[in-house]
């Protein structure tokens, strides 16, 4: 019982009989640098350029440094969300306790052995296997690995297992399995819980990927065919072939990505937040709920006796046993919650009185006791739990309970349960609460408050918080059985009392069963469940370490005021690559049908024509309308609320654009080349045109992408738009990149065309709007 000696431990770390888990921070340095590396896009346009440098015109090849970008960008921005989570991991791990040299200390769980002894309480993660040596009242939550909600009572010879959590008691246990051996560790093998293993957006790219990479097959042979077909020479065959494939990858779009939830991940980090799992990024953007706990969440978790009112009329103890009472309860309690810390401090010197035996705490029962020799049997705990309905000592602990006081009932148990007195307790709301709680009414996102606490005392603080619905707190007992109707009540109503833990999660079920996005925070054990089958679990850093283990996000600093930021920080990504997104598949399909719509002619047995742009037009071209920009407004504030349909909200925005730009700059290049009937252009005023209207109307597809507008906005369409005239007015520019803008006439077509293309957009996206797609939600807030 008194544990490993130094020695032993020594041995058994020489041996390797350590609890070397797995790090769960996700992939190693290698892994990140080979997945940004070596990617198909990489490989796609790896190609494309040493095709281009085989022609030895090296400025053509300028979409190689794509490469590098997309490969440095994704490395670095992964490897400070690795370092961010690593550092964070470490400050919110559960730290057992563990017996060593007759000594008791905390622990990483990285430096258990084979054998170490190890003390359990209420709300501790149970990090290893082990066999009990000694139980009191040890009851285990194994639902993390078997899906059974109720808990398990375990005594001594039975065996608990790594990834289950203590419900109530106490007990001693040696670790008979550490390391990989272990059971969670053998589950994460399997299938590790740190995985994007739900993300409608991963989703959503994939299938728009999929559906590009079909695309490029046809349009990709066809631009060969054509370009190697017709009557130009290898070189230029070449590189038009290019010029026509490459802006058909969406090269930064998965870039983007990448970089916008590891960016995401450093700043929440940077707020003590800590992301346990990547959907979660996700999953904040598109919460419309949050159910709260009271206890730990809207109030401080440390508490302070105010008052011990007797009931002597009853001819109970004399104020100075209740006192004792209370002392000794204190005393018995190994591991105290909150309420028996506050009673403890209270009343630190206990009476002395010889345990028996103990009634530990847990949720479901709501009180706690003690057998003492000679002093017969002691309960503390709820009065409405402990005291029929018409006892007065419960009509008084329900006033008290109305003042948002919490009430426990001291009673003696023996023959039946005798009130002794009301030990009135008081907590402080937390000073950021009540901003919290309106500016998720500002943001259309409800509220509930689901608490073990007597529903009175929850209403009276929810009341004092100014939550819509705290006038009439439910009681949870009375919650009916029948899904449908449970749905009804957790719709209805705000403030819920006395749930238990399986409540709260059949409350949770509920919500999300009537099509919401449910975060949950808590602190307790009680909450655990929620937590984990909630959309978003939020935990408390100094809540049990079974809530920061289920939890998607732990706020290690304990602020209820960082959530607010965690679901801006959620929307912000989500929101803006939905915005890239846009700019990106433009371009995509935009590319694919020039290179369909130059292709198809001579297919048929027209004259060829040359595709109207060089590899280093559309490097340019990119750089300009999307690939700058996207980069700064995949970082940029927004508030909208993500809604579900990413992908068909998407292509119902960028298939429209890129029709529109496709047909403008080809009737450009078409209406410029029928000159050649007077004299005629050359082909590099047809392409210049051309490429007049295209980066026109991208521009402004771009302007549209960018609303509402902020000064910072104006100000990067502005700065892409001069960096765009620039490139035609500069004669250093025009000669590195081939353009002649010097016909007045053509140049105008090209803005003729340029502003029949841009009305069309409009027009689509007017459309879109007026049919709800495209819409911004009412909540949202401008960016």
């Amino acid at each position: 019982m008194s544990g490993l000696s130094a020695e032993d431990v020594a041995q058994r770390v020489a041996e390797g009989l350590t609890n070397d888990v797995p790090p769960r921070a996700g992939r190693s340095i290698w892994q990140i640098v080979r997945a940004n590396v070596l990617t198909r896009i990489n490989a796609i346009l790896a190609v494309l350029a040493v095709v281009v440098v085989s022609t030895g015109e090296l400025l053509d090849a300028l979409f190689a440094g794509l490469i590098v970008a997309n490969s440095l960008v994704g490395i670095v921005q992964e490897l400070r969300a690795r370092r961010t989570l690593a550092r964070l991991a470490i400050v919110g791990q559960a730290k057992p306790r563990v017996r060593r040299c007759g000594h008791t200390r905390e622990l990483g769980p990285l430096e258990i052995v084979l054998d170490d002894v190890i003390e359990l309480g209420p709300g501790d993660q149970i990090v290893v296997d082990g066999v009990i040596l000694a139980a009191d009242g040890l009851e285990v939550d194994e639902s993390l690995l078997t899906g059974e909600s109720d808990p398990v009572v375990k005594t001594e010879g039975t065996t608990v297992l790594s990834g289950s959590f203590v419900a109530a008691g106490t007990a001693l246990c040696r670790a008979s399995k550490v390391g990989r051996e272990a059971y969670a560790a053998q589950l994460e093998d399997e299938a590790s819980r740190f995985t994007l293993v739900k993300s409608e957006l991963r989703n959503g790219i994939d299938t728009i990927l999929r559906v590009i990479t079909w695309l490029l097959v046809p349009a990709g042979l066809l631009s060969v065919y054509n370009q190697l077909t017709g009557s130009q020479t290898l070189p230029d065959a070449l590189r038009g072939m290019v010029a026509a494939l490459v802006p058909m990858v969406p090269e930064g779009l998965v870039l983007m990505t990448t970089v916008a939830f590891a960016v995401g991940v450093v700043r929440l980090g940077k707020r003590n937040c800590l992301v346990n799992e990547l959907p979660a990024i996700e999953g904040l953007a598109r919460v419309d709920l949050v159910c709260a706990d009271k206890t730990g969440t809207l109030t401080e978790n440390a508490m302070e006796v105010a008052e011990v009112r007797s009931f002597p009329h009853l001819h109970s103890a004399p104020d100075d046993a209740a006192r004792r009472a209370l002392g000794a309860l204190a005393a018995a309690d190994r591991h105290p919650n909150a309420s028996m810390r506050a009673i403890a401090n209270a009343y630190p010197e206990p009476p002395g009185w010889t345990i028996e035996e103990t009634i530990p705490f847990s949720s479901a029962r709501k009180f706690c006791g003690a057998r003492y020799a000679e002093h017969g049997t002691w309960l503390l705990g709820a009065p409405d739990v402990l005291l029929p309905l018409d006892a007065p000592e419960r009509e008084e602990a329900e006033l008290l309970a109305s003042r948002g006081l919490r009430v426990l009932l001291l009673a003696q148990a023996e023959p039946g349960i005798t009130p002794v007195a009301l030990v009135v307790l008081k907590q402080a709301i937390r000073a950021d609460a009540a901003a919290t709680l309106a500016y998720f009414d500002a943001q259309h996102v409800g509220v509930k408050i689901i608490s073990g606490d007597n529903a009175a005392s929850v209403g009276a603080v929810a009341r004092r918080l100014g939550l819509p619905g705290a006038c009439s707190p439910l009681d949870a007992r009375s919650l009916p059985d029948d899904p449908a109707r449970l749905a009804d009540v957790a719709a209805s109503a705000s403030v819920f009392g006395r749930v238990s833990p399986a409540q709260k999660r059949g409350l949770v079920h509920a919500l999300q069963a009537r099509g919401h996005t449910v975060a949950m925070t808590g602190d307790g054990v009680n909450d655990v469940l929620a937590l984990k089958d909630a959309d978003i679990g939020v935990a408390m850093g100094e809540g049990s370490p079974a809530t920061r283990a289920v939890a998607q996000i732990v706020l290690l600093d304990n602020s209820f005021s960082t959530l607010p930021h965690v679901v801006d920080e959620g929307r912000r990504v989500i929101g803006n690559i939905e915005r890239v997104a846009n700019l990106f598949l433009t371009k995509t399909v935009y590319s694919v049908l020039l290179a369909l719509m130059v292709g198809v002619p001579g297919l048929i047995g027209l004259e060829a024509l040359p595709f109207p742009f060089l590899p280093r037009h559309v490097t340019i071209t990119g750089w300009f309308t999307i690939g700058l920009p996207a980069f700064v407004l995949s970082l940029a504030p927004n508030r909208d609320r993500a809604r579900p349909g990413f992908v068909g909200r998407v292509l119902r925005r960028s298939v429209p654009a890129g029709v529109v730009i496709a047909l403008a700059s080809f009737a450009c290049y078409l209406l410029v080349r029928s000159a050649a009937d007077d004299g005629g252009p050359s082909h590099v005023q047809a392409s210049t045109s051309a490429l007049i209207t295209l980066i026109a109307v991208a521009l402004w597809v771009l302007a549209i992408v960018a609303r509402p507008y902020a000064w910072w906005k104006v100000g990067l369409v502005g700065v892409m738009t001069a960096a765009s005239v620039a490139m035609f007015a500069i004669p250093l520019t025009r000669e590195l990149f081939e353009l002649d803008p010097s016909n007045a006439g053509y140049t105008t077509t090209a803005l003729g065309c340029a502003g029949v293309g841009i009305a069309l957009v409009e027009l689509a996206w007017w459309v879109d709007g007026r049919l709800g797609h495209t819409g911004r939600t009412a909540e949202a807030a401008p960016a």
